[in-house]
């Protein structure tokens, strides 16, 4: 049954038209990979300052300037990538590598959703920015940093196997 859906969508008229486009679909996968790029690129400096580097800096700025590329950066890669899922869904589905991608996705979407709140909890715009973050934090951000460069490498991985 679940075959059958999978199946039913890559032949809806929209994802055949992708799969079969000279154009589209690499326009979409470069969509997709831009949104990648703002999503890693914003929580990569960001997760670093919380682990301790570029403490000439406050937080707040990289928090306040990055969360908000990053958010975007995903918004994108998702939308992107559902539509790329589309044109293979039953195989996608069925990737153990795919697979593991979503459930890293969806563990580095909840862990940003947490910091965001220890964040808030935390007064860290008082403390001095010289001063280390505090433990939650900075576990939260090695976290982040794994379970986004996983996402990557396995994302990556999905073109060759």
């Amino acid at each position: 049954m679940i075959e059958q859906a999978l199946v039913s969508v890559e032949n809806l008229a929209f994802a055949s038209a992708l799969r079969n486009s000279t154009f589209m679909y690499p326009l979409v996968n470069a969509g997709h990979i831009l949104g990648v790029a703002m999503l890693v690129g914003g929580i990569v400096p960001l997760d670093l300052r919380l682990l301790g580097l570029w403490r000439n800096y406050p937080v707040m700025v990289f928090v306040d300037v990055l969360r908000i590329t990053s958010a975007i950066g995903l918004g994108l890669a998702v939308v992107c990538g559902v539509l790329l899922f589309a044109t293979a869904a039953a195989d996608y589905a069925g990737s153990p590598l795919f697979q593991a991608k979503i459930v890293l996705v969806l563990l580095g979407v909840l862990n940003a959703l947490i910091l965001g709140r220890v964040l808030k909890q935390q007064d860290i715009r008082s403390l001095p920015m010289e001063a280390p973050m505090p433990v939650a934090l900075r576990a939260g951000a090695f976290l982040s940093l794994a379970v986004w460069i996983s996402v990557l490498v396995l994302g990556r991985l999905l073109g060759y196997f």
